[in-house]
């Protein structure tokens, strides 16, 4: 019997890659989604996934989405927490609600999706538990401090959870993205794009498909000795 995953944020860049990549290795998908219900559809229509909407930062509406899947799909075995935002500033310039939104959906937001699957996974004996940080949660970057708060915030939680889940046959992993070819970085002008990549030793940018790579290996059987690690996948620019 098929497993059952769930990502958030699953129907653009890369939570689509994740969510495509999980499906063709056999996990019946749901992928949820926070506004655009035309894209979403069109997500549904190209890959056969089921997309739920609910905003992540609420965990209300996250509790009910995430009993709809099960409901639709069954017990949810792995869980993707992938969505999330920006709304940068310098930080003498931010202002609390630019904070309080980033928190709200980056991290509690990862709270909000493991929190209801965590009792079902315990009482099952299995889990997987992925969370894509980032790059800037692990060297910070310059009118990102909610930002990479939040992603830094990120790698606390799993470690945590990998010990509380470790007895329970359940795994908790990070992983740490560098600069990926996802539609929001190659809409920046292209002088920008020559900058971040003359950081990057691998002479590139990333592609969603390799994020997605590294989650379908930290959600299969083959990584139950890996958990509460980071896998940093940012073509060398950063070492953590």
């Amino acid at each position: 019997m098929a497993r059952t995953a769930l990502v958030t944020g699953g129907t653009r860049g890369i939570g689509a890659a994740i969510s495509k990549a999980l499906k063709a290795d056999g996990y019946d998908v749901a992928a949820t989604y926070a506004g655009n219900d035309e894209k979403a559809a069109a997500f549904t229509e190209e890959t056969g996934i089921k997309t739920f909407k609910w905003n992540a930062a609420d965990y209300d509406e996250s509790k009910a989405g995430i009993a709809k899947v099960e409901e639709a799909l069954g017990p949810i075995d792995v869980v993707v927490a992938n969505a999330g935002i920006t709304s940068d500033a310098p930080f003498h310039k931010m202002t609390p609600d630019q904070w309080k939104e980033v928190i709200d959906t980056n991290l509690t937001g990862v709270f909000n999706t493991v929190h209801p699957v965590w009792p079902g996974m315990r009482e099952r004996g299995f889990g997987r538990v992925i969370v894509i940080s980032s790059i800037n949660g692990q060297k910070g970057q310059f009118a990102q401090a909610n930002y990479a708060a939040t992603k830094a915030g990120d790698l606390g939680f799993v470690k945590s959870l990998a010990q509380e889940g470790a007895s329970k046959g359940i795994t908790a992993n990070a992983v740490c993205p560098g600069y990926i070819a996802t539609e929001m970085v190659m809409a920046v002008p292209e002088k920008v794009r020559e900058a971040i990549i003359s950081q990057i030793p691998a002479g590139r940018l990333g592609e969603p498909e390799e994020i997605a790579r590294c989650v379908t290996f930290l959600a299969s059987d083959d990584s139950s000795f890996i958990n509460g690690s980071t896998i940093s996948a940012n073509g060398g620019q950063y070492f953590a």
